[in-house]
């Protein structure tokens, strides 16, 4: 059974190369180390950009645990890559290869760091290129380092003869590129383990205070980097001496150091404030809604008003051509500051100077009494 990783691996381009670095210095071959590194450079190059291209490209923007996995590399990656490339070169300088070249590709994993590096330059995201070109530099030089050791220890012959003095300056450089490569693989593998720690505690301390007086933990959020850890209670809301109480019981947890924040997911005081807003809101709007009718109702009857003096002021002067201006409006009759229960509608008109004589004034008042049967008119003239 084989995964998109391991076939990865079994075709890649890298792991001679590899070898025969390791290979070609540990037998002092200069002539190979130099094809090697060529064609290690040539293979990266090709891969690394292919890679890029490939994820600029592709639909697919979401990295999956296939490729964060290989974003964190730590001191276990260099054991990995060492026993890994041991057992390699020992498997291809023996005559019985069997199925370790296949194991050994699975184990050290060259080609999914770089297409990582390339996914994270493909979407700019430096924070993955850097830690998987970190994770395939271990990769590369743990297997050259293998390869060289085991290369040593099979006695392979020397291909040219060398001084002592360039010995030692070879070994000084190989043993610096080794602390160079180790050192923050074993800072980062002791912030996994401290990170590890941290997750497993917070899991005890939170099946601890689940049930809080009377508060019930409904979900919490860590992030073991910085330390922080965000409880979501349902309940009653959280006194200034109760979040301390937790903070305190967090100490038995080895989580002394750790920040701490609450969030009030579901307050039986919260729920009962906001339904008495909730109450209040639809008053509020009850009342803005009946004041919206009157505004609408006294606006309707003000353009009802508008069309029955236009309308009146058309049929008037069809006999009275003499009559310029009408205006009807109604109004409330008011008594000593009280409304009258039999509103008023007001007329008035306007003719041409001693254009209307009494008589034609008594004519209009009952034309307007028989047009208006039910108002109580009250009529204006202004000539």
């Amino acid at each position: 059974y084989t995964t998109s990783s391991d076939l990865a691996m079994l075709i890649s381009p890298l792991m001679g190369p590899i070898n025969g670095m390791g290979y070609s210095i540990a037998t002092y071959d200069m002539a190979l180390f130099k094809s090697s590194v060529k064609n290690f450079t040539f293979a990266v190059i090709t891969s690394l950009i292919t890679s890029t291209v490939y994820f600029a490209i592709s639909p697919v923007s979401t990295a999956h645990s296939e490729l964060l996995a290989r974003t964190s590399p730590t001191i276990y990656d260099v054991l990995i890559a060492l026993f890994g490339g041991l057992a390699g070169i020992l498997a291809i300088s023996s005559k019985l290869k069997g199925n370790v070249i296949p194991g050994v590709a699975i184990a050290t994993a060259l080609m999914p760091p770089l297409c990582t590096a390339g996914y994270g330059l493909a979407t700019f995201q430096l924070n993955y290129f850097f830690g998987a070109f970190y994770l395939f530099t271990i990769n590369t030089v743990f297997i050259a380092i293998s390869s060289v050791a085991a290369s040593q220890l099979l006695k392979f012959p020397i291909r040219s003869d060398i001084s002592e003095s360039r010995k030692k300056k070879i070994n000084q450089v190989i043993t610096l590129i080794i602390l160079i490569t180790i050192i923050p693989s074993i800072y980062f593998g002791y912030s996994l383990v401290k990170q590890d720690k941290f997750t497993e505690n917070v899991s005890r301390f939170t099946k601890n205070i689940s049930l809080f007086e009377g508060n019930y933990l409904l979900n919490y959020e860590i992030n073991p980097r910085t330390s922080k850890i965000k409880l979501i209670y349902g309940g009653s809301d959280f006194s200034d001496d109760q979040k301390n109480r937790i903070r305190e019981r967090a100490k038995l947890f080895e989580l002394g150091e750790a920040e701490i924040s609450f969030q009030q997911g579901l307050s039986y005081t919260s729920l009962t404030n906001n339904l008495s807003e909730i109450d209040r809101l639809k008053n509020e709007i009850a009342r803005l809604t009946l004041m919206l009718q009157e505004k609408s109702d006294q606006f309707d009857s003000l353009k009802g008003e508008s069309s029955i003096g236009e309308n009146l002021l058309k049929e008037i002067k069809s006999i009275y051509p003499q009559i310029s201006e009408l205006s009807f409006s109604n109004t409330g009759i008011f008594v000593d500051t009280l409304e009258s229960s039999n509103p008023a509608s007001l007329v008035y008109i306007k003719s041409k100077p001693r254009s209307l004589n009494t008589t034609d004034k008594s004519k209009i008042n009952e034309w307007l009494k028989v047009k208006f049967p039910q108002t109580n008119l009250k009529l204006f003239y202004e000539d």
